[in-house]
């Protein structure tokens, strides 16, 4: 049975002056997304193992930390002790995946691995048995409010068949662009958790955007 399409709001778009009362707005989602950014790995800094401490200590909600870091295998343990459910890490970053993974089932979180735009799925096909969130970066990694690259679509599909074919049980997220417009033929292609930033904080109300999303998701998941 396919999982019901989740949504994850991205923090980045959140008023971080106001946190607690922007996970507030949103604690009807499925979960929060929490990007890390080290001003190296992408042009643009925010985060830290804290912020997702921070985070949990405001909500209920499982988060997923998105690293866009460099040497990830060394950093990336610290926010599943920090509490993240899933930690992702992008393969162009990790070094060591398969011990990475292992480390990360280890302290209690589930392992995620990402690819940007450009990254060929080839690259990550041997660990999909070994990870449990394939993330598949939908605009270019660092910044929030780019517009969807529609080019993505077909790769979406290829990793839903590649899914498929072996019987794991890993869901697809897409990051990037994703709007009431968007969701549909992304969730067509078979992605099944979206991140979605502005397309929620951007929203006067916030639990109607999260709802509307769900809803294009799975009517359109196949």
């Amino acid at each position: 049975m396919t999982p019901a399409p989740a949504i994850h709001p991205s923090i980045l778009n959140a008023d971080q002056a106001h946190l607690a009362d922007e996970l507030d707005r949103v604690a009807d989602a499925d979960g929060l997304h929490v990007d890390i950014m080290d001003n190296h790995f992408v042009p643009n800094h925010f985060g830290g193992p804290s912020l997702v401490e921070t985070v949990l200590a405001h909500t209920a909600l499982p988060v997923d930390a998105h690293l866009m870091i460099e040497d990830a295998d060394r950093w990336a343990p610290a926010y599943a002790e920090a509490g993240a459910t899933i930690v992702t890490t992008h393969i162009e970053a990790t070094a060591a995946p398969f011990r990475l993974a292992d480390e990360l089932h280890r302290l209690g979180a589930g392992a995620g691995i990402a690819l940007r735009p450009t990254t060929p799925l080839s690259a990550v096909e041997h660990l999909l048995g070994r990870i449990d969130l394939l993330l598949l970066m939908t605009v270019e990694p660092g910044f929030g409010g780019q517009s969807f690259i529609e080019a993505m679509l077909p790769k979406i599909e290829r990793a839903r068949r590649l899914v498929s074919e072996e019987g794991l049980e890993l869901r697809i997220q897409i990051d990037g662009g994703v709007t009431a417009r968007t969701i549909e033929r992304a969730a067509e292609a078979g992605a099944g958790v979206f991140v979605a930033g502005s397309a929620v904080y951007g929203a006067d109300d916030a639990p109607a955007a999260i709802a509307r999303l769900r809803d294009l998701a799975a009517a359109h998941t196949r």
